[in-house]
């Protein structure tokens, strides 16, 4: 047998690693703008075009690279940050694989110019798709300038998954997000063709505040706790200000950023009783460790470290939010040793007015009363001629009602005829059993007898057997075949708002309220634009009840931003967008879990649900009744 096992290329190898460290526009933007962080830099700039795709430039005033470096660094493997395995115990810098630049040059165009401080002239380096084209002496600033061009140009499948240009874009705001608060030392800017941020070096708080503004610094907490295992620094929100939608929380270790659900864990502990249970607080915390005691290597994004003293860390981080919490709450405390506040004596003469009480002559309230002629009208002040003819006019009603015997035996009566009438109906429906049923094969219903269990779920029969139904599913599904049929029609009407909310954007959520602003006009939503990162719901659909305009909104962009993975290129078409729009509509409307039904509505409930083409599942698939046919129902009792 022959030898079948060889090396790859370089150019492969490139490719495949490629895959692993660059998904997307905004994994370039995070690999360059750290590379920019450890060379020293305190201005980095980035520039966008067609969403990365055409262009991403990042350009710094670090300690740039000679001739020489300025070539190995886009060999793989090639790292000025450590030289052997025991440095990955003691790493000081956001890079160290070796890995970024190589797999960045081949999967693109790649043009750097780069000059130390201490040299008068510069290298411009040339590479396409891992291939050098050119080296050559340039006259530039000292740092660096890098431009990666055609991203994905020779690998067309992945350049194909790659989303809308608004759905990348936002991708590329929250990773610039993430590495502005982490550096919140170095001034930085970004250009994406149709808007510019720039950020001012500051303080921690100062940065929170000039990425997110709407005065979030003012509703923060501050943690400052150092031990000798962990230094905790940085912020966590007051209680009342926990959000329901897209809440900021952010875990920094040594100066990189995290994903770490133990600690967030531990974070939510604190506020268990102080937030709502569909809410969660904002946080941003700085942990500064032993770099032995911690392992970045685990995972290509280095995004997901292994702590050595987790266990250890939970109480000290459990302890600095509860202490912080309990300082700077926003319950004020009782202090029992301040003076009593003056009170101001009433001028001498004026008395207040002693008030009077219209009571019966005679009136006595503990007099023996029998139930058939106490009527309460001279204690509730009426005259004793209009008691009388009350009394004389619903004497029949007291009789009945103190004869509570009758009372019972006629609702006992009352429902032994109910269960008569039923079993009469189950009986003719048997008989009558050979009709074909309706629609798809659903059940039909064959009574109005409905119950409620546990304020959620109607239980109602139909030919098949027992219905069990989710209310708060069912109204869902029969909100949004409403909305779809008028939004088929022509679009739902507007109705104009007595009092317009403000909505308060990230960066992210601004992008994806652009894409699908006709869509949102056409379902009845009037959106005026007010300042940078706000907007005014000035009108909702006439044919919305019981839901907030603004929570709606969130939940509207929340959702879209949720399936951003499943764009395509050219994102959700408008067809998808407005289903994704009447279903957030619906789900906010629709009647909740825990609600007490009358039985009208019940019924109600059910004739609309079964009326429908596909009552069986919700638009986002979850199913909304389950059968019990006799079968089954006999097994529970074998």
């Amino acid at each position: 047998m022959s030898d079948i096992i060889r090396l790859l290329p370089d150019s492969v190898a490139n490719q495949i690693a490629a895959g692993e460290v660059i998904q997307r526009p905004a994994a370039v933007i995070k690999e360059l703008v750290e590379n920019a962080v450890d060379a020293g830099a305190t201005d980095i700039r980035i520039y966008l075009k067609d969403a990365g795709r055409t262009l991403i430039q990042v350009v710094d005033n670090g300690k740039g690279m000679s001739e020489t470096d300025a070539r190995m660094s886009f060999e793989r493997h090639a790292t000025s940050k450590i030289s052997t395995a025991a440095d990955l115990f003691a790493l000081s810098t956001m890079g160290f694989r070796g890995e970024a630049l190589p797999s960045i040059c081949a999967i693109s165009q790649v043009e750097m110019k780069t000059r130390p401080e201490e040299a008068s002239i510069g290298t411009r380096l040339v590479i396409n798709g891992s291939h050098v084209e050119t080296q050559e002496p340039v006259v530039c600033d000292k740092g660096t300038n890098i431009m990666v061009k055609n991203l994905f140009f020779n690998t067309p499948a992945r350049r194909k998954f790659l989303k809308s240009d608004n759905v990348e874009t936002s991708n590329v705001m929250r990773e610039f997000e993430r590495l502005a608060l982490v550096n919140n030392n170095i001034r930085m800017s970004i250009d994406t063709g149709s808007r510019v941020i720039e950020l001012r070096a500051g303080t921690f708080k100062q940065r929170i505040g000039d990425i997110w503004k709407n005065n979030l610094d003012l509703h923060l907490l501050p943690i400052n706790v150092d031990t000798s295992l962990i230094k905790i620094t940085g912020f966590i929100s007051r209680p009342e200000y926990a959000r329901r939608r897209n809440p900021l929380q952010y875990l920094i270790v040594n100066g990189r950023n995290m994903r770490h659900p133990y600690f967030h864990k531990a974070i939510m502990n604190c506020y268990e009783s102080l937030i709502a249970a569909d809410t969660q607080p904002c946080y941003f915390l700085k942990f500064d460790v032993d770099p032995s005691s911690i392992d970045v290597n685990i995972h290509p994004t280095k995004n997901e470290i292994k702590f050595e003293y987790e266990q250890e860390i939970w109480p000290i981080l459990q302890a600095s939010v509860k202490a912080a919490l309990g300082k700077y709450g926003a319950v004020p405390s009782i202090d029992f040793n301040s003076d009593v506040l003056p009170v101001d004596p009433l001028p001498e003469g004026e008395l207040p007015e002693q008030p009077t009480l219209d009571i019966p002559e005679n009136y006595n309230p503990f007099a023996a009363v029998s139930p058939g002629n106490f009527d309460g009208g001279e204690f509730l002040g009426r005259s004793s001629s209009s008691s009388a003819k009350w009394n004389k006019g619903n004497r029949r009603d007291d009789q009945r009602v103190s004869n509570w015997d009758k009372l019972y035996s006629e609702f006992i009566r009352g429902k032994r005829e109910e269960e008569k009438s039923f079993s009469e109906i189950e009986i003719k429906e048997e008989e009558d059993s050979d009709v074909p049923l309706p629609g798809l094969g659903e059940p039909t219903v064959v009574s109005n007898f409905c119950l409620q269990h546990a304020s959620r779920y109607i239980i109602t029969t139909s030919r098949e057997g027992l219905m069990v139904i989710d209310q708060y599913r069912a109204h869902v599904r029969i909100l949004f075949d409403q909305y779809m049929k008028k939004a088929a029609q022509g679009g739902l009407v507007s109705q104009g708002v007595l009092f317009a909310d403000t909505l308060t954007l990230d960066p992210e959520q601004r992008e994806v309220l652009k894409d699908v602003a006709d869509e949102l006009t056409g379902m009845g939503f009037a959106l005026e634009y007010e300042e940078e990162d706000k907007w005014k719901i000035t009108g909702v659909p006439a044919i919305l009840k019981n839901a907030d305009p603004r929570d709606l909104i969130y939940k509207i962009i929340e959702s879209i931003m949720e399936n951003s993975e499943n764009y395509g290129n050219e994102g959700l078409n408008p067809a998808e967008l407005t289903e994704k729009i009447a279903l957030a509509m619906a789900r906010s409307s629709a009647i909740p879990r825990g609600k007490k039904l009358s039985d009208d509505e019940m019924e109600h409930l059910v004739g609309e649900l079964f009326s429908l083409p596909n009552p069986l599942y919700t638009p986002n698939g979850n199913r909304i009744y389950y059968l019990l046919d006799d079968n089954k129902l006999q097994s529970f009792f074998r």
